[in-house]
């Protein structure tokens, strides 16, 4: 299971957070109704797991949703009933808090209401979030070489993570908001399908990108669930009509050259010098790759745009702290020795459909090739 070690790890600070919210309540039959229910918050991202393997149908799907909204909301249990300790700690150590009112019935109310609301707001507060798909649009200028080109629309978007719960309301929106920018070409960064949902018809998902129009077509790069996933078999791709790319260059109309590459967990990986230097030279080069990684690399390269995903920018708070720690960028748009650098933090999340951090988007590029630059 997914995150299995670190809930283990995470289990003391739980625990923690369960006793101090059960010494808040008065009566027996809340204090019992308590620990089923934590029970149950403990046990529903194990379950919903596990249900989700089997494709989720019926019944299943609604425990699965439930099960996969309880690892968020279990999450910031733990962060509010720290924080609120904290702030507790530190009235009663400056003396703005006195013990008797702490231990008064009045108090432990207050601090029993915010030590539940707080983690349901921030996860309705995600849960919109996640289901509220932008079109993020960034406007630049790369060096024209010899492109025929003047002018070129890109819609970027990974880490789709298509399951079951991903709703035909969504998908028709990601469709609109694609053909609204009227895109030269689709590239997609990989993660397309949860990957690991046994017996799921995928056939939503193949006529959506089939509605998705632009003059060049739709290419995309592995990213790490494609490597359990049926994403690159069954046909799902050719009948989808994307072009998977593996480390290869592929001239696009004399407008620009695209390399795609493999995700860094392949046992094999062609270098982005080498895949360059098989490439026209003359044209400017997009790069398409799942994880923003190897910055320099492509700098050294010449590349004008790499493009990545894989991070969610984190997706639940604080995991943001880790993924820009962890990547020279986590989410947005950055520029080192002429390479323009965008990550997206996904159409989608993984897991929960929930993002406190981040935004579900796709990246809008509109890029203006110059000569002299």
């Amino acid at each position: 299971m997914y995150l299995g070690n670190e809930m283990l790890m995470a289990m003391p600070l739980a625990l923690y957070a369960a006793w101090r919210v059960f010494s808040l309540f008065g009566s027996r039959v809340l204090k019992i109704t308590w620990i089923i229910f934590f029970l149950a918050l403990v046990a529903g991202y194990p379950v919903a797991e596990s249900l989700s393997l089997g494709g989720g149908e019926g019944w299943a799907a609604a425990v699965v949703l439930l099960g996969y909204y309880a690892l968020p909301l279990l999450l910031y249990l733990i962060l509010a009933v720290l924080a609120i300790d904290l702030v507790i700690g530190g009235l009663r150590l400056t003396g703005v808090l006195t013990r008797a009112t702490a231990a008064s019935p009045r108090f432990k109310t207050i601090r029993l209401a915010l030590s539940l609301a707080l983690p349901a707001l921030f996860v309705v507060y995600g849960a919109v979030n996640h289901r509220v798909l932008r079109a993020k649009e960034y406007r630049f200028e790369i060096a024209r070489r010899s492109s025929a080109a003047r002018e070129l629309t890109i819609v970027f978007m990974a880490d789709l993570h298509f399951r079951g719960m991903t709703s035909d309301r969504f998908l028709d929106d990601l469709v609109a908001k694609v053909n609204a920018q009227h895109p030269d070409i689709v590239l997609v960064g990989g993660d397309i399908l949860e990957g690991d949902r046994r017996g799921e018809d995928t056939g939503r998902y193949e006529r959506a990108f089939r509605r998705m129009t632009s003059k060049y077509g739709t290419y995309a790069v592995p990213g790490n669930h494609e490597g359990y996933a049926r994403t690159t078999g069954g046909g799902f791709l050719e009948r989808a009509g994307i072009r998977m790319l593996s480390d290869e260059a592929v001239p696009i109309d004399r407008a620009f050259t695209l390399i795609g590459r493999r995700d860094q967990r392949a046992r094999s990986r062609t270098p982005v010098a080498r895949l360059v230097a098989a490439a026209p030279s003359d044209l400017p080069i997009v790069l398409l790759v799942h994880r923003p990684s190897e910055f320099d690399e492509a700098v050294r390269s010449g590349v004008a745009i790499q493009l990545s995903g894989h991070t969610h920018d984190g997706q639940l708070f604080p995991a943001n702290l880790i993924t820009r720690r962890e990547y020279p960028l986590s989410r947005g748009h950055l520029v080192k020795g002429g390479t323009h650098f965008f990550v997206t933090s996904g159409v989608q999340g993984w897991g929960p459909p929930v993002r406190t951090v981040g935004a579900s988007e796709i990246l809008v590029l509109r890029v203006a090739l110059r000569d002299g630059l």
